[in-house]
């Protein structure tokens, strides 16, 4: 029989199987879709239906072989001493030597139990898959919304560029500037004709050191006013196009996260045994899992709680109460039973010769026609003794084999847990790495924008910073991503906690 302890551990499987209590869990919720995921992945519950099919082993084990019946009837009666038999019946039922169905109970409970413990590693691979795709979904989630921000960037940085190149440069803007009055002045003297005359009668001075100026002023502004304009329109509108080019990157970037998006959301929906297109709403943020790893008690755990440990474990114990059944069944087997044989009486005629020779009419006339009994006892004599002692020669090769198993499984796991431990801390380190190389990054995108807006940088300086920006906010998404996903594959590695009991 199985104890106490694995028998509540029964029950928190199939209260999470089978029950559907979501109080205090919001529609985003990581845990939602693994509950989800465990009531509805036909994998999942495909080995669970086959824990249950062999828990159906143990009352088969430990059940009696059934009796045998044997029916005879004469086609004409058989004259016997007082009597004539018409019928026998043979009841029999073999028992087994003492101890044999105690360890064939035995034996079925442990395979039960090992059914029990496959049902847990498929159960425990189905949340690891959920926690692996649900990472990956809050990474894209994550990318796309960095794209976003950084075009939300580049759209401002255009506008900055074509304010930039609707506005006259430091260089041109003094031309511009020094033009203006001259050819203002210059109208308005020959629209009023007399306009030299009074300017001469004012001072002659006056008006000769206003000619030169003007003079002066036309010719800078045709010769070395005009090239520096032009330069500086065909400079900025460049700029606008370049930054026109990056925001068209982004938004295929865009597109093709938002496609990627959808395609892993089919994936996840698969997981949990649900239409393609059903809704999965994803945080638009998500932070580093809090988690401290201690390799002694990591690997306590695991010796105590893997559920491939466990079955192979629960293999070898059945293995080794399998050997006790075979050598249990090596003994004689006993059998009990009745023997009931139906007379009928004999005819008068037939019976008074033979009462008057034997002088005991009497005693014949009382047993004429009187049904017998007879008890019955049978031993199987098991003499073929080869085959019995093969038997538990194979069980016991099977155990030892097990054991083998158990330890060859072990020292696996144990290099996994420092492998995955290993990709942890690199997570971690690329995390710590990206958050302070971000924020780096932000502090001189806000400066070269400045001395962009200033003259003192090129746009070429500001696109490279953006680029470093984004490059950095992925890179970091994907660190957090991989992080959380390892520690997810370590309490995979000491098995998943029950849904019921982190509640």
């Amino acid at each position: 029989m199985l104890d106490k302890k694995y028998k509540y551990i029964i029950i928190l499987v199939v209260m999470t199987l089978i029950s559907t209590p979501t109080w205090g869990q919001t529609a985003d919720s990581l845990s939602h879709y693994l509950e989800i995921a465990a009531r509805n992945n036909p994998g999942v519950k495909s080995d669970f239906l086959a824990y249950k099919a062999s828990l159906q082993k143990v009352p088969q084990a430990g059940a009696y072989e059934d009796p045998e019946l044997e029916m005879g009837f004469f086609l004409q009666p058989m004259d016997i001493i007082d009597g004539r038999q018409v019928a026998e019946f043979k009841l029999m039922q073999m028992f087994p030597w003492f101890g044999t169905k105690k360890a064939a109970q035995t034996e079925a409970t442990h395979m039960a139990r090992m059914s029990f413990e496959k049902f847990r590693e498929t159960r425990d691979n189905l949340f690891l898959d959920v926690y692996t795709q649900w990472f990956i979904l809050c990474s894209l989630q994550q990318k796309l919304i960095n794209n976003h921000e950084n075009k939300k960037l580049l759209t401002q940085l255009e506008e900055l560029a074509l304010r930039k190149f609707s506005s006259p440069s430091s260089g041109s803007s003094s031309g511009y500037a020094l033009s203006a009055p001259v050819q203002a002045t210059s109208t308005t003297s020959t629209s009023t004709g007399g306009g030299m005359s009074s300017m001469s009668s004012m001072g002659g001075g006056a008006a000769t050191q206003a000619a030169t100026q003007s003079s002066s002023g036309m010719s800078s502004m045709g010769g070395s006013g005009g090239g520096s304009m032009s330069g500086s329109s065909s400079s900025g509108m460049s700029d606008v196009l370049r930054i026109q080019m990056e925001i068209t990157e982004l938004d295929n970037n865009i597109e093709s996260l938002q496609s990627e998006i959808k395609a892993e959301k089919a994936k996840f929906n698969a997981l949990l045994n649900r239409s393609a297109d059903s809704e999965i709403i994803i945080p638009d943020s998500f932070d580093q899992i809090p988690f401290l790893f201690d390799g002694a008690s990591a690997m306590d755990k695991i010796t105590d709680q893997n559920p491939m440990l466990g079955m192979i474990n629960e293999e070898g114990l059945a293995y080794k109460a399998k050997a006790e059944m075979d050598k249990k069944m090596s003994y004689p087997m006993f059998g009990i039973g009745l023997q009931y044989m139906l007379i009928n009486k004999s005819l008068p005629t037939e019976t008074a010769p033979m009462s008057m020779d034997m002088g005991t009419s009497n005693t014949m006339s009382s047993m004429n026609g009187k049904d017998m009994i007879m008890p019955m006892v049978s031993v199987s004599i098991p003499i073929y003794r080869n085959k019995y002692k093969a038997q538990q020669k194979e069980s016991k090769f099977w155990w030892q084999a097990s054991r083998e198993k158990y330890t060859n499984t072990l020292n696996t796991l144990e290099a996994e847990l420092y492998k995955t431990k290993h990709q942890l801390d690199d997570a971690s380190r690329k995390i710590a790495l990206y958050k302070k190389q971000s924020n780096l990054a932000q502090t001189t995108y806000n400066l070269v924008v400045q001395e962009f807006i200033s003259g003192k940088s090129d746009l070429t300086n500001v696109i490279q910073v953006q680029r470093q920006l984004l490059d950095y906010q992925l890179k970091g998404a994907e660190a957090i991503a991989n992080y959380n996903t390892m520690v997810a594959a370590i309490q995979k590695l000491i098995s998943f906690k029950d849904i019921e009991e982190q509640k």
